[in-house]
């Protein structure tokens, strides 16, 4: 979470600076402020809430300078105020910083004895007074950071401004993303190349560890030792165009109506359709030796992992355990040579993911990762990579990402069961038709007709307190994820089951009240549509409020128990499964939350890149 900027050598470094928080946002929009340095002196501008506030208060303040740092954020330690919003500082250092300080209580305690004056209730507020109270002693800037480092446990991007040295942005990275854009006569940092895209198409990445000194016509990396290290840069190819909404009236909106686009370009990115051959990275490591696969991932990325194991153990014939990434280093796992590990993360610098990622690194696990962010940590850190071809998303409740992560998921279980000899290439090819099919079949599915109805259903579950989600199979990881959109979008209290569970407990819920939302692809040849409309039946026994999604022939069946229903295509094999119904409840939970007067691309209490613990 959090977003950091900082930009020397401009003289409209305060203008850029909010540019990129803008484009940061994502990252925490509890507050967020900018300090400049002018006339020998820190100008801090810093307000609650969103960045329209803090550009509203910067407009009245008329501040500019050449060098200026930014941050917005997402609130940690101390409530959204704007004495709580970064910057702070001391009376030399002005410091913004992504990440948690574990042991700040201690360091405060000690700073106290020195009559430091703290008046926030951040842990960010020690770093400034700490790295003052080493310059006290070694009157140089590089050792002081150094030391001031030593002293923090936890994680942490920090970027600072020395009010005796004007020319110059400070910056130690651990455990947090930071990057440095190169232009011409002037530099920048930031938490993602993304806010730098504008200005810059050269980056480089620091490592855990590093220390910088940025100027306008100098970059100078450092260790721990003060000894200057070396770092490559890279040239970055990006889309400058600005991110717009398109005419759409949120970018959830317009996300959700990008998917089939988004299968179409995987497709297209990572198959050759001439001979229906797949390449999707260059692995280090023979894929037939593995045994067994675990996934690890964190919220909507976890269930794209959930989705995979159904989708990996019925064509690849591989075991597949998916773990939750804050759950994973914290119990004494049995590793195996034969285990291939996958970590997925649209950011590439989730915190749980990134640390069980290094976690499993150390136990000589062979990684590789799913990621949006080619340059990010986790790709960094991995054996091998495949990127997502999502593009930037800004809703922070995830769409697109998650469609493109089942569909890049899906041709790795194709690919896999392809050279482990499990299918023959007539049924490789259906296969990949079955993904390509699915942005056809999305686009029905996003038309006019489609949408009507799911927005009458959503009127009258934005009424509603409490909602269930339900379905068998890979449809119960449906009900999971499409719970998890309409609780963070709409607040209400939404949760999935498994439909076969609803009786051991949950059935004690089922009132007159409660809608219960049931995910129930027809299939003929499989009995999980019958045993999941007995599920249906129980709801309706007991007065549930039901709503059904299924294609036309299993809503004839659905037709005895209740008269709203979402109407899917028809659907064939579990990678359609998977994504189709989904579509359809990410438009529920939008047009329902549309209806409460929720905020939508900016949840409250949420921040797109979770990058603390």
């Amino acid at each position: 979470m959090c977003g950091i900027v900082g930009v020397v050598g401009n003289v409209n470094a305060v203008e850029i600076t909010l540019e990129g928080l803008k484009k940061l946002e994502y990252r925490g929009y509890d507050s967020a402020g900018i300090c400049a340095l002018k006339n020998d002196n820190f100008k801090i501008v810093k307000e609650r809430g969103k960045i329209v506030n803090l550009e509203e208060a910067l407009e009245k303040a008329q501040l500019y300078s050449d060098i200026a740092i930014g941050h917005t954020r997402w609130a940690t330690h101390g409530i959204p105020s704007q004495i709580n919003a970064h910057p702070h500082n001391s009376p030399r250092f002005c410091v913004v910083h992504n990440g948690i300080i574990e042991n700040y209580q201690e360091i405060q305690k000690k700073l106290d004895k020195k009559k430091s004056n703290f008046l926030s209730e951040t842990d960010t507020e020690v770093i400034p007074h700490l790295i003052e109270y080493h310059y006290d002693k070694e009157n140089d800037i590089k050792k002081s950071l150094i030391k001031a480092c030593q002293d923090l446990h936890g994680t942490f991007a920090i970027a600072l401004l020395f009010k005796e040295q004007q020319d110059v942005i400070a910056v130690a990275k651990k455990g947090s993303p930071l990057v440095i854009g190169v232009g011409k006569g002037e530099n920048y940092i930031s938490s993602d190349y993304y806010a730098l895209s504008q200005y810059s198409d050269k980056i480089v990445t620091l490592e855990d560890g590093d220390f910088a000194l940025i100027y306008k016509d100098k970059i100078i990396i450092f260790d721990e030792n003060c000894q200057e290290v070396k770092r490559s840069f890279r040239t970055i190819h990006s889309n400058k165009a600005k991110i717009s909404k398109e005419g759409f009236d949120h970018f959830m909106l317009k996300e959700i109506f990008e998917q089939p686009r988004v299968i179409e370009e995987t497709v297209q990115t990572y198959i050759n359709l001439s001979d229906n051959s797949i390449h999707l990275a260059n692995f280090n490591f023979d894929l037939r030796n593995f045994e067994k696969i675990t996934i690890v991932a964190c919220g909507t990325s976890y269930y794209a992992g959930m989705s995979a194991k159904y989708i990996l153990e019925e064509l690849a014939r591989i075991q597949v355990e998916v773990e939750i990434a804050s759950e994973f280093r914290y119990r004494n796992n049995v590793f195996s040579d034969k285990n291939l590990m996958i970590f997925i993360s649209q950011s590439g610098e989730t915190a749980d993911s990134l640390a069980a990622l290094k976690y499993a690194k150390a136990n000589k696990q062979k990684i590789l990762s799913i990621v949006n962010v080619p340059f990010s940590s986790m790709a960094q850190l991995s054996d091998c990579v495949i990127r997502t071809v999502a593009g930037p998303e800004i809703g922070v409740a995830s769409t697109k990402a998650y469609s493109a992560q089942i569909s890049i998921l899906s041709l790795f279980a194709i690919h896999l069961a392809d050279i482990k000899g499990k299918l023959s290439n007539q049924q490789k090819i259906n296969l990949i038709k079955q993904l390509l099919e699915c942005g056809i079949k999305m686009q029905e599915l996003l038309k006019v007709g489609s949408v009507k109805s799911i927005k009458q259903i959503a009127k009258s579950l934005a009424k509603s307190k409490n909602a269930l989600y339900i379905g068998r199979g890979i449809s119960y990881v449906s009900a999971l994820e499409s719970a998890l959109k309409l609780r963070e979008i709409s607040y209400i209290n939404a949760h999935g089951i498994a439909a076969g569970e609803l009786k051991h407990g949950t059935i004690a819920l089922i009132d007159k009240k409660m809608p219960v939302i049931v995910i129930a692809p027809y299939n003929e040849a499989h009995d999980l549509f019958e045993k999941t409309l007995s599920n249906a039946a129980e709801v309706n026994a007991r007065g549930g409020k039901l709503i059904a999604l299924s294609d036309k022939t299993g809503l004839k069946r659905f037709a005895k128990y209740t008269k709203k229903f979402i109407t899917t295509t028809e659907i064939n094999g579990l990678i359609e499964e998977a994504l189709l119904p989904v579509v359809s409840m990410q438009l529920l939970a939008y047009y329902t939350a549309l209806h409460r007067g929720s905020d939508i691309d900016q949840p409250r209490n949420l921040a797109k890149s979770v990058t603390v613990e």
